[in-house]
């Protein structure tokens, strides 16, 4: 079957190329136009995407890469997937979630619950970015969100927040995002800030090299 990965879909988005057509739904995969997806409790699938509707996989369910546009992607508690990404939409990961690959959004938040964990790298565009106890070992990326690695989080990969490409990406570029590391969390890697960004660090986290931001340290629970 023929499919276009979230990637190449965020990708059209963002160069304002239009949006591919989706594919025909294989055996376990769900594909629906206008409508959102629920995947129930403890369910096996495949590839799920929607448009216009959101996409919501029950606790314990098991998906391959879930995707939309202009909706949220919500995976409950202890449910598994390989890649979640959406344009114009949340994506919440519930307690002891796992996504073996990326996650990625446009414009949209993204919260990791207790427990959460992602195998590859976490970023968005524009959209608060936080973890809560969670862990993330392909890294952090933003270019106008606030990212917020809370207490007993770690992050291997670092944090990258780059700079705005003025070509496409203008709204809110001249706000400084904050980026706050919490108690006992740790971020392995270079914290690169390619922006003028607040960097709020307890005093109790570990980090790796800063370039392009000077830390500021907090001591209680948050700054």
């Amino acid at each position: 079957m023929r499919r276009f990965p979230t990637i190449l879909i965020l990708a059209a988005l963002a160069l304002g190329l239009g949006l591919p057509p989706l594919a025909s739904a294989g055996d376990n995969d769900i594909d629906k136009v206008n409508g959102s997806v629920q995947v129930a409790a403890g369910q096996q699938v495949g590839d799920v995407s929607t448009v216009n509707g959101a996409v919501h996989i029950a606790g314990g369910a098991s998906v391959h890469e879930a995707s939309t546009v202009n909706g949220e992607v919500e995976l409950g508690d202890k449910a598994q997937a390989t890649e979640l990404g959406t344009v114009n939409g949340a994506i919440s990961l519930g307690r002891a979630s796992r996504v073996s690959g990326k996650v990625n959004a446009v414009n949209g938040s993204i919260h990791l619950a207790p427990g959460a964990e992602i195998g590859g790298r976490l970023e968005n565009v524009n959209g608060a970015i936080v973890l809560d106890g969670a862990h993330v070992a392909g890294g952090v990326g933003t270019v106008g969100g606030d990212v917020t690695i809370g207490a007993d989080s770690r992050v291997e990969g670092g944090i990258l927040v780059d700079k705005p490409n003025n070509g496409w990406f203008h709204w809110g570029s001249e706000r400084k995002p904050v980026i706050v590391i919490g108690p006992h969390a740790v971020v392995r890697g270079t914290l690169e800030f390619r922006r003028e960004v607040v960097l709020k660090v307890s005093d109790s986290a570990q980090i790796g090299p800063v370039k392009g931001a000077t830390p500021e340290q907090f001591s209680g629970a948050t700054p």
